[in-house]
């Protein structure tokens, strides 16, 4: 069924001659090669199996540095494969072919000598084509020839020096009369200035060229007839030199060529790839598929269409460290691989698992319903999360007074209200609720002022206070009894707002009444919030726990009992309206039975909320540290962010941030570093060499299977093969012996084509935020992002 054959790679240029040398007794020589290969006796197939693989043997010890080589020469192989001159019943015709074969190489030899003569002219180190050294003689003799001497010129044009200069500057002196004697006698002793630009300067009339220097017309166009002639009877002799060893290798190529030499085609259909060095690379393969009529490649996970010019310049070897190193080669007329078998007995085509063995095709069909069984399980994750993304987020819930409320929500507290007073307090909570809708915060607040004011107990403190949103206040709270910091944060703001939105019922109805319709409007309002389409920079899930429950349909008991413990936070006693309302939200929680709301359920749920608050910090820090360029930093929080988002994010869209965006700063990260470490081992110091490759061992290659563990992720795949080409690209190059072994013993660690998720250390320190000042820090950061464009996001 499958033949396995070593063929060696040195030495030759097709795959042919690699045949040959192994099949052939005596020496073959290489066509394009001084190598020869050597087999004892002749060799032949008899019959050949339906699948042939070569292994190509690209690999040789090299003895001076006592480690094995890749061989990277450059070896071309056909799409079909013509086996009939291997065959024993052609040993006869093979022979001949083989004897004529070798008689016109050998007279290819000699012609490719003389060419070489025509082409390599000269007897010193330096030689050129003959052709170009009767031009370069042609253009001389053609120069037009000089007459006069440049030695006359200079000695005409040169300054005058030496004795000249001396005796000119006294006979300026004697002009000068006696008084100026003794003072025009220092400059006789001066030296003469040389300016070598002035005084050498070339006579413009000397040529800018050599020329001979006499030349008769009449021995002028005797010479220029020789060179004429001799440079085209050296052209005509090249020319007719290359036509010959053109048409020698054109009949070596096509002799087996005749139609009885190709009878038994096998056509490639795999080819495997080493990128690399011999301890050291990465491998892919290409497979054709023969119903499609294309090559497919595939490189670890991922599985992409190429073409045969791909593939060739991926396996041929000879341009970079990626060639081919087995081949496989099928019977091109072997039914079983293409084509379509039929039923003996009815005469239908059989295709697919029919046409194998009954033990491999029982086999295939039980692993194909073990994989069938996983695609349902996996589409309906998917279609579970499609119909999350479609329902909205937040059903709207009818705002009427006579909803249905829980019974801790309706029965009173401590009061003992009669049944008159109830039915009075639903009919003003409805007047109420419509008369204060329109009514914005400020002007509830501040209302009923002309009131009387509310004494302060001799154990309350009075200070004054600024809330956002809201205004300023005189606060009176019990001694430690008020937090500032809690009192600022968007829950209380929300509440205080509700409260005085609710004044006219608590003032006719009292703190019960009161109650309810403030805990009416902080839902409302909430409910809207959660409704809204808001920027990332304006997450309200960060500002209030219940819009993140109600966004992610957390059950309506959970979401009634954390409005409440908000509303009987014991920082709202700041007046004795505020107090009122929070003892009778503390006594609705009391009131709650514990078979009303399951505490585990509570309790799983506002961990999921400090989950992602978490992941929040987590991000915001490492997009800080990015923008910092300290991407070392920003590389660990990222990595700790994107592993909780994606916790968060598998329970339901609304849990966590998004995704695309961490993977994107992640993924920048990494190349960066990838970048930095690169540039540190090419500047070869020993000190920044181990730095890079620190970063390498310690950030990028743990995070490696972070990238590939995703197959939907492409832009990650994509990220990791440049990583590695560029790590890869260093094979080959001439660098120091150290530097060699340390990229040696590293590249395997970055080629680990394994997803195996490797630990980390420790998580890096979580810094403690107020809600007030992580929610304007993160919209601070990811402002900065909406107005710096990311490339590939």
């Amino acid at each position: 069924m499958f033949g396995q054959y070593p063929l060696q790679v040195n030495g030759f240029k097709d795959l042919h001659e690699c045949l040959e040398a192994a099949m052939v007794e005596g020496e073959i020589e290489s066509l394009h090669s001084e190598n020869s290969g050597k087999s004892g006796q002749e060799h032949w197939f008899t019959e050949l199996p339906p699948v042939l693989t070569f292994e190509l043997s690209r690999f040789e010890f090299n003895q001076a540095l006592g480690r094995p080589e890749k061989i990277h020469n450059k070896l071309e192989f056909p799409p079909v494969l013509y086996l009939d001159r291997y065959m024993h019943k052609n040993r006869e015709t093979t022979r001949i072919k083989r004897d004529e074969i070798k008689r016109l190489k050998e007279y290819l030899t000699v012609l490719q000598q003389r060419l070489e003569r025509y082409l390599s002219y000269g007897s010193g180190p330096k030689r050129f084509p003959l052709v170009d050294v009767l031009q370069y003689a042609l253009e001389f003799a053609s120069s037009k020839p000089v007459c006069t001497s440049p030695i006359e010129d200079l000695s005409t044009s040169a300054v005058p020096s030496g004795p000249l200069s001396t005796h000119a500057i006294p006979s300026t002196v004697e002009q000068q009369g006696p008084s100026t004697e003794t003072q025009s006698a220092a400059p006789t002793q001066r030296s003469v200035i040389h300016k070598p630009f002035t005084q050498s300067r070339i006579p413009p009339d000397l040529p800018m060229h050599p020329a001979p220097r006499h030349i008769t017309e009449e021995e002028l166009s005797v010479l220029e007839g020789c060179l004429h002639r001799w440079r085209k009877e050296v052209e005509n002799d090249t020319r007719d030199l290359q036509e010959s060893i053109a048409r020698i290798q054109r009949t070596i190529e096509l002799m087996y060529s005749d139609k009885s030499m190709l009878q038994v085609p096998y056509r490639l259909h795999a080819v495997l790839v080493h990128e690399g060095q011999a301890n050291a690379g990465h491998y892919w393969a290409y497979i054709f598929d023969s119903y499609q009529q294309r090559w497919m490649k595939y490189n670890d996970i991922s599985v992409t269409k190429s073409t045969w010019e791909e593939l060739e310049r991926d396996s041929f070897g000879g341009y970079r460290n990626a060639s081919a190193y087995c081949l496989m080669y099928i019977n091109d007329k072997e039914p079983l691989f293409i084509q379509e078998e039929f039923n003996k007995d009815t005469g239908h085509m059989i295709f697919g698992l029919d046409t194998l063995p009954p033990d491999l095709r029982d086999f295939v069909k039980e692993d194909n319903k073990r994989f069938e069984k996983e695609l349902e399980e996996w589409d309906a994750q998917l279609s579970l999360k499609a119909q999350q993304e479609k329902i909205s987020p937040v059903p709207r819930v009818p705002m009427s007074s006579t909803t249905q409320e829980p019974e801790y929500l309706e029965q009173p507290s401590t009061a003992d209200f009669s049944k008159q007073l109830k039915e009075d307090s639903i009919r003003a909570i409805t007047k109420a609720f419509t008369e204060q809708e329109d009514k914005n915060p400020e002007t509830i607040m501040h209302m009923n002022s002309h009131n009387d004011p509310i004494g302060t107990a001799p154990n309350q403190k009075v200070v004054e206070v600024t809330i956002p949103d809201i205004g300023t206040y005189v606060v009176e709270s019990e001694e430690g009894g008020y937090d500032d910091e809690v009192m600022l944060t968007p829950n209380m703001q929300g509440i205080i707002m509700a409260i005085g939105k609710a004044t006219h019922i608590y003032d006719r109805c009292g703190p019960e009444a009161g109650f309810f319709q403030a805990i009416k409007f902080e839902y409302a309002r909430l409910l809207k919030l959660a409704q809204e389409d808001t920027p990332p920079e304006r997450d309200y899930r960060l500002h209030h726990a219940i819009v993140y429950f109600i966004q992610n349909q957390a059950p309506k008991k959970i979401i009634e009992r954390t409005l409440l413990e908000q509303f009987a936070d014991h920082n709202l006693s700041f007046d004795e309206r505020c107090r009122n309302v929070m003892k009778v939200a503390q006594a609705k929680l009391q009131m709650i039975k514990p078979d009303e709301v399951n505490m585990e359920d509570y309790e799983w749920w506002h961990q999921e909320y400090i989950n992602f608050r978490e992941t929040t910090i987590y991000l915001m820090v490492g997009l800080e540290h990015f923008q910092k360029r300290n991407f070392k930093e920003a590389l660990l929080y990222l990595i700790c962010a994107y592993h909780k988002n994606k916790e968060l994010s598998a329970n339901g869209l609304y849990r966590g941030h998004d995704e695309e965006l961490i993977s994107h700063y992640r993924r920048e990260c990494l190349l960066k570093l990838n970048e930095c470490a690169a540039a540190q081992f090419e500047s070869g110091d020993d000190q920044q060499v181990n730095k890079g490759l620190e970063i390498m061992n310690e950030l990028i290659v743990p995070c490696l299977p972070l990238l590939l563990v995703d197959e939907t992720e492409e832009k990650d795949i994509v990220a990791v093969e440049d990583m590695r080409n560029r790590w890869c690209s260093y094979l080959g190059q001439e660098m120091e012996p150290n530097l060699q072994e340390k990229l040696t013993d590293f590249l395997p660690k970055l080629l680990d084509c394994s997803t195996e998720i490797k630990s980390f250390n420790d998580s890096p320190k979580l810094p403690s935020y107020s809600t007030n000042e992580l929610c304007e820090r993160f919209a601070r950061i990811m402002l900065s992002l909406s107005r710096t464009p990311a490339d590939g996001r």
